[in-house]
């Protein structure tokens, strides 16, 4: 008679969990949104300042415009410190809209059934940044055709671009989408750099009236910044 024993199994016949990746965990995802964020933050800094220009006149617009393309020469060939800066900020774009699309997946994939009694303040600021991101990303696209390519600036001289701003904002659509997409860039500002500030460990009880108030801050300027070319060029200010 032959008794059966009990084997222990050994390390290599355990099962062990898979270990998640940084991207492939929610922090990581947090992390990603909260750089890329930041990121095209700064762009955004900057492009409003060379935005500002306009209201010094067609020569230095124009200058502005043709240094954006000669920028790091001689070191540099023409325009190719523009591209590594496109590519930069593209790379952050879809890095930020893939991981923010994912977490979205995962939440609603956490809590099949809805709650039955909704954070208000939670859901609002959910949907504003889900709509603000998919207002912001049509807008890039129709940016880029407006005063890029020109494909669609029915009055664009190439090589001028105080006059394409000039025929973009003469036009009542050119206006709407441009002042549409601002307004939903300050809220998307003012909710995103409070959560990056968070995910990145930023936030305390101390700093968190801080940090508040910054986000409202740049949100307010950014916004303003941006929205006074288009009401400029509106008033005859600029033309």
């Amino acid at each position: 008679m032959v008794l059966a024993t009990r084997t222990e199994k050994g390390p290599a016949d355990r099962k062990t969990p898979p270990r998640r990746t940084f991207w492939g965990s929610t922090l990581g995802k947090k992390t990603v949104m909260a750089v890329s964020g930041l990121m095209m933050l700064g762009y955004l800094a900057a492009h409003v300042l060379g935005n500002l220009k306009v209201f010094f006149g067609p020569q230095e617009f124009n200058e502005y415009g043709h240094w954006l393309r000669t920028m790091g020469a001689p070191v540099l060939h023409q325009e190719w410190a523009l591209w590594i800066v496109r590519i930069g900020l593209l790379a952050a774009v879809v890095a930020h809209g893939v991981a923010a699309y994912q977490l979205s997946r995962r939440d609603i994939r956490a809590r099949p059934v809805s709650y039955a009694h909704k954070r208000k303040r939670a859901s609002y600021a959910t949907r504003t940044m889900r709509w603000g991101g998919i207002i912001l990303a049509l807008f890039i696209v129709w940016h880029i055709l407006d005063l890029t390519t020109l494909t669609v600036n029915e009055n664009a001289q190439p090589g001028r671009p105080y006059e394409n701003v000039v025929a973009t904002f003469s036009t009542w659509y050119g206006n709407v989408i441009y002042l549409t997409a601002m307004l939903a860039l300050g809220l998307h500002i003012r909710h995103g750099f409070w959560s990056a500030a968070q995910t990145l460990g930023a936030g305390s009880a101390t700093r968190d009236r801080a940090l508040k108030a910054a986000a409202n801050g740049l949100a307010l300027v950014l916004t303003a910044g941006f929205v006074a070319v288009p009401v400029a060029v509106m008033t005859g200010v600029v033309s």
